[in-house]
């Protein structure tokens, strides 16, 4: 399925939450503010201009009124997760050591490790802040877990790398913790601010579950299929950084003897050198591990499209269920 440039689902969604979104972008401004570190706003403002889609907080806004309710505390869940999100991105800048993001140079390339480390720890307490004052300990439990999730899942990946042994499990696992922890966090609260039935609450969970995991793998599959002008990546970056994602743990599964000493080389001791990215895709191509992956995204997505079949119908819900299909589309 290809996608339209010209009618993207987010977009549509964007606009049908345009007044919401408006508020939430206000508030971020607003709560990003320090009056003693003018450093906290600098970063944070670099990092909030290069764009994005504001795709997590427009899932909160959308479960809410999915559910028949949109009002300020809404507004301030979908900061928080925007919040939580943005810190998350600086952390992992400073472990990834990354010195491009979205195709502009990243805040720790721009200041310093430091300085992203700090910054990032300033918006998660200002994302504490925002959910204390919506005055729901459910939701304050829900993001509360996807934060302290989100960092086991970092902690695990960090364990994980370059180890050959890192199976799909256990890939999955990261990616519940890293990536969808978020997404699931982001629709659930949207739920449950607008008390919402509980099999409503569930439904949306299952969905930015789903969601989640769809989204992560295919952004690991864009790394070796994707634009670098739309991804702000080169191609095998991942292979560079030495990262398990599923093309190579999938090939190194089926990997002949002298294949998986090629991946111990690679990816276990990083002794790369030129012509090992072009054979480390052969060695995909080899095992069809590109159009596996593909298809894991593919079962994801439609079980996102699944989950939303017990939400009443609404203009919100077709939406959704298109930006599942959006997700994996980004592929073609």
């Amino acid at each position: 399925m290809k996608s339209d440039p010209e009618n993207l689902p987010l977009d549509r969604l964007a606009d049908l939450l345009s007044d919401d979104m408006a508020a939430v972008d206000a508030l971020i401004r607003d709560r990003m503010t320090s009056q003693h570190a003018p450093r906290i706003p600098e970063v944070t403002a670099h990092l909030v201009s290069a764009g994005g889609k504001r795709m997590r907080p427009m899932l909160t806004l959308a479960a809410a009124r999915l559910c028949g309710s949109a009002g300020p505390d809404a507004v301030k869940l979908a900061a928080t997760v925007e919040f939580i999100h943005t810190a998350t991105l600086l952390h992992d800048d400073v472990v990834d050591e990354s010195g491009q993001r979205r195709g502009r140079p990243t805040a720790n390339l721009l200041w310093d490790n430091k300085s992203s480390v700090l910054v990032g720890d300033y918006l998660f307490a200002r994302g504490f802040q925002l959910m204390v004052e919506t005055g729901s300990l459910r939701v304050l439990d829900i993001l509360a877990n996807a934060s302290a999730t989100i960092a086991e899942g970092e902690v695990l990946q960090l364990t994980a790398a370059q180890d050959l042994r890192t199976d799909e499990d256990m890939y999955l696992q990261i990616v519940r913790g890293k990536t969808a922890a978020l997404f699931s966090a982001a629709t659930e609260v949207g739920g449950v601010i607008a008390a919402a039935p509980q099999s409503h609450i569930q439904a949306l969970f299952d969905y930015g579950d789903a969601l989640g995991i769809a989204f992560q793998i295919t952004d690991d599959l864009l790394d070796y299929q994707g634009d670098s002008t739309n991804t702000g990546k080169n191609i095998g970056d991942d292979f560079r950084e030495r990262k398990l994602t599923p093309p190579v743990i999938k090939a190194v599964a089926q990997a002949t003897d002298d294949e998986r000493a090629f991946w111990i080389r690679t990816i276990e001791k990083g002794q790369q050198s030129d012509g090992d990215l072009e054979h480390a895709l052969e060695l995909m191509a080899k095992y069809k591990t590109l159009e596996a992956t593909r298809a894991d995204a593919t079962g994801w997505a439609n079980k996102a499209k699944l989950s939303l079949s017990g939400l009443p119908e609404h203009p919100i819900r077709t939406l959704l269920h298109e930006i599942s299909d959006f997700v994996v589309a980004r592929l073609a």
